[in-house]
């Protein structure tokens, strides 16, 4: 009897177990944790950092075009002329201070390549640029622009005082030009080491030191990079408040004597003189800096500026030739831009060899 009762307590106590436990299942309560919706990923554009020398330059439209296909936010890095920023950027190898850069040119890429800085990148894009403009067969630097490095001339300074123009490098040591030449230094600018590299061409290693001996005394005077050579001493550029008519420049310059003109003139009032065997043709170059964080967007960036729409601005902002041949000229470009017909032919793998040598060289010469 005590354990038939035992036994019918025990089994009405399991009872109300089991139906506690079946009305704890059907009553709804507050949802777990883990069921909330996620939340909505971030929309912040990403920074992209370009490095550049200091004469860099590309409209807002433009970039605002890579900026919204990508959800990215440029930002520009400029460090000097063309060998100081080179130089800037092969120092913070390891930490690069920019994803991208852009800059190198062949005067210095060799310099550059040794330096190890540069991711290889093979764009799609390399088959609208001539192969003549490849010189990194490791696609590490990919060519952007061209252009050829000559001298310039103030059109209308020459016509007031009544003295020709030169036409040759050898005139530039007469007399007659005396304390007229501004030059770069080709230790610190591309255009610079450009010019250095055009008279060892043209007179042989034999006869360019004595050639720029000649110069320093006719009164060449020597600047740090082209923006100073070209906005504070040529006549022109600094809107006549220079003090020298000629410059080391590019055959491409002439147009934005128009374009940024302030006196409604329809010619430029610069002129281009392309001595023969005495110009230098200028290559520049894009790559991606080994150490990025956006490898990927890195290399969005470069296709862009290989692109057409990118092209298509280099020549009326950065005044050089695009490097794709799909890109259009604008008509300012088309009637006041020349190309040589003859530059001086030098090979890289030389200019690789002799460079440090030239610019010692021609240092102890011109700055000592």
């Amino acid at each position: 009897m005590r354990n038939r009762a035992a036994f019918t307590y025990v089994s009405l106590f399991v009872v109300i177990l089991l139906a506690g436990a079946i009305l704890s299942a059907c009553t709804p309560g507050p949802p777990p944790q883990a069921q909330e919706a996620p939340a909505e990923a971030s929309t912040e554009p990403v920074t992209l950092v370009l490095a550049s020398h200091d004469s860099f330059s590309a409209s807002e439209e433009v970039i605002a075009q890579f900026e919204e296909a990508n959800n990215v936010k440029l930002q520009f890095l400029a460090l000097g002329d063309a060998g100081e920023a080179l130089n800037k950027v092969i120092l913070s190898k390891g930490s690069p201070l920019a994803d991208v850069f852009f800059g190198v040119d062949n005067t210095f890429l060799s310099r550059a390549l040794e330096a190890d800085i540069f991711e290889p990148y093979a764009s799609p894009l390399l088959e609208q640029i001539p192969d003549e403009l490849e010189l990194d067969p490791e696609h590490r630097l990919l060519p952007v622009d061209f252009g050829f490095v000559n001298i310039n001339a103030d059109r209308i300074w020459f016509q007031e005082q009544g003295i020709p123009l030169p036409e040759t490098l050898e005139d530039l040591t007469k007399p007659i030009y005396r304390d007229l030449f501004v030059v770069e230094n080709p230790a610190t600018s591309s255009p610079g080491l450009a010019f250095l590299i055009t008279t060892v061409g043209h007179f042989g290693e034999e006869g360019y030191l004595d050639y720029w001996e000649a110069l320093r005394e006719n009164g060449v005077l020597v600047t740090d990079g082209w923006s100073e050579a070209y906005f504070e001493h040529f006549t022109v550029g600094s809107g006549g408040s220079g003090d020298r008519p000629l410059v080391v420049s590019y055959s491409t310059s002439p147009p934005a004597d128009v374009l940024f003109a302030t006196d409604g003139r329809t010619e430029p009032a610069s002129v281009n003189i392309n001595p023969p065997d005495g110009t230098f043709r200028q290559i520049e170059f894009v790559g991606v800096l080994k150490g990025t964080k956006q490898p990927e967007l890195a290399r969005k960036l470069v296709d862009f500026m290989l692109d057409v729409p990118f092209q298509e601005d280099i020549p009326l902002q950065m005044f050089v030739y695009p490097a794709n041949v799909d890109a259009a000229l604008p008509e300012l470009f088309v009637k006041f831009a020349e190309v040589p017909q003859d530059p001086v032919d030098v090979p890289p793998e030389v200019i690789h060899a002799n460079r440090e040598r030239w610019i010692q060289a021609w240092t102890d010469v011109m700055l000592r």
